[in-house]
């Protein structure tokens, strides 16, 4: 999995297909913002993309489209989005994610309605795409250490 495809067939395909589901992942993001759903499912498509282009392009090359080591960190900046939104409202005198009661002054509760989902469906997204890519990046670096240490004894 660390290694690059040798098929450049499939790297073509790869590289074409990884900036489709991520347009795909930002519309299923964004198109939640306005219906049921979308954070999770759009977060999903983002991790895709990025493991497709790790397995195609291997784990070095995919460096370039995004670096492993920092979606741990940004898995909790997601987490942290969708707190603070719901921490807001309840400093804000309502329950905990009651976004009519965000605390941003000039806009009515509908607007901090809308503007409450979209904080809570991008905390979302964020924090599930880069959970799937550190669990994926994980995975890779221990069956390369198993194999590496296996091929000592």
């Amino acid at each position: 999995m660390r290694e690059a495809s040798t098929s450049p067939i499939i790297q073509v395909a790869i590289r074409g297909l990884m900036p489709v589901i991520q347009l795909v992942g930002l519309y299923v993001f964004f198109h939640g913002h306005y219906s049921p759903g979308g954070g999770f499912q759009g977060g999903v498509l983002l991790a895709v993309s990025v493991m497709l282009g790790r397995l195609a392009l291997g784990l070095e090359m995919s460096q370039v489209v995004f670096r492993s080591g920092i979606a741990v960190g940004l898995s909790a900046v997601g987490v942290m989005i969708y707190a603070a939104t719901g921490l807001a409202a309840l400093l804000g005198g309502g329950e905990f994610l009651n976004y009519g009661f965000l605390p941003i002054p000039g806009l009515d509760p509908p607007a901090l309605r809308n503007l409450g989902i979209l904080l809570i469906e991008a905390g979302v997204t964020v924090g599930v795409m880069m959970a799937l890519i550190a669990i994926y990046d994980e995975i890779v670096e221990s069956r390369t250490e198993s194999s590496v240490l296996a091929t000592f004894e």
